[in-house]
């Protein structure tokens, strides 16, 4: 006898989350598939909660953020939030194309961070949702006009979220534009999978699929170069625990206050997902493996947490209790020529695409 088919998801369902400071109204997305539970924000298209199960069924949010619209607007920490045009750090602000300089917003510093100051994650994208076949999900949509943050060309950005029947989170990137521009779009969550509350993540066991890094100034811009990992306390290639190498004596990690840097996946960019890193903590049984298109993943260790901001249930999130691998180009690639190119010009489409698959062990 045929084994029955599971019964389809249910689809996506929205409520009210908040408003603006201009009386925009925010509302949150609801999905659930496989075992995996996500609530999302139109505004920057935040993950505000990602739940799963630990080896014993106990249900817990896996990733940082806020109770309410409030805590969003007041911080600069990107939980959870679409980022873009370009993720990381440009140099100074500024970049060179076709001969033409442009100048972009910087805040909190000299250089360009995840956009400017009002990149893709304090906008309020267009949502809808969907159920099809086994898999549930949303679209968000956004235009970003010709000189938006100082960045070139007006930019129609569409990004697509999707629960698989196994509960794995994909997210589909497509971008195009009218004139010649760069663009490197990235999601931000911040992870911690014993859950939100349950303090350092320094157990969690960490492998990545690169052989080297890029180096950093005590800007945190590359220096150009490509650094192997072999030898150093960039070395993840074997799984191995994060606490251990924070503490190295490493230039590199002085400059960051712990990882905060590119590393150079060995299978370069991909046109599917292939395997860059594995997460897994021991306690709970949670394993997070990503793949990913990009050609490189940004590990940070959650150094600038500091305490000021409150998450989930009012506790405050600190050094050190949530980590972020971003799926990426490198940072500063306009102005490192060395670089896989972040170039988008008119008639053609960018594409990325990043799996998180979930189990436990």
């Amino acid at each position: 006898m045929p084994l029955p088919h599971p019964p389809p998801p249910p689809p996506p369902v929205s409520e009210p989350f908040g408003r603006l400071p201009d009386g925009t109204g925010v509302r949150r997305w609801w999905l659930e598939n496989g075992g995996t539970r996500l609530a999302v924000l139109s505004l920057g298209g935040i993950v505000q909660r990602l739940e799963r199960p630990d080896r014993n069924g106990r249900r817990a949010n896996v990733s940082l953020g806020f109770d309410d619209i409030d805590g969003y607007l007041a911080s600069t920490a990107y939980f959870g939030a679409l980022v873009g045009r370009y993720g990381n750090r440009i140099a100074r602000g500024r970049f060179v194309l076709d001969g033409t300089r442009h100048f972009l917003s910087v805040a909190g510093g000299e250089h360009t961070l995840h956009g400017g100051a009002l990149g893709f994650d304090r906008r309020n994208w267009t949502v809808h949702g969907f159920a099809r076949g086994t898999d549930v999900g949303l679209v968000l949509t956004l235009t970003s006009p010709h000189g938006d943050m100082g960045f070139p060309g007006t930019l129609g950005v569409r990004v697509v979220y999707t629960l698989t029947e196994e509960g794995d989170w994909r997210v589909d990137y497509h971008a195009e534009t009218d004139r010649p521009t760069v663009v490197n779009l990235t999601s931000h969550v911040c992870w911690n999978l014993a859950g939100e509350s349950a303090g350092a993540v320094h157990g969690h066991e960490l492998s990545l699929a690169g052989s080297r890094t890029t180096p950093v100034d005590a800007g945190l811009i590359p220096t150009g170069r490509l650094a192997p990992v072999a030898g150093t306390p960039f070395d993840f290639r074997t799984a191995r625990a994060i606490g251990p190498g924070l503490s190295a004596d490493d230039p590199q990690l002085r400059h960051a206050g712990g990882y905060d840097h590119n590393w150079v996946l060995d299978k370069g960019v991909t046109a599917g997902p292939e395997p860059a890193a594995t997460l897994y903590e021991p306690v709970s049984g949670r394993m997070l493996r990503i793949a990913t298109t990009e050609p490189g993943v940004q590990f940070s260790s959650g150094n600038l947490l500091d305490g000021t901001s409150a998450g989930g249930g009012g506790r405050r999130h600190r050094g050190g209790d949530g980590l972020c691998l971003e799926t990426q180009h490198f940072p500063d690639s306009p102005n490192q020529p060395e670089f896989p190119s972040t170039v988008l010009r008119p008639g053609e489409t960018h594409r990325s695409s990043t799996v998180h698959s979930f189990t436990t062990l």
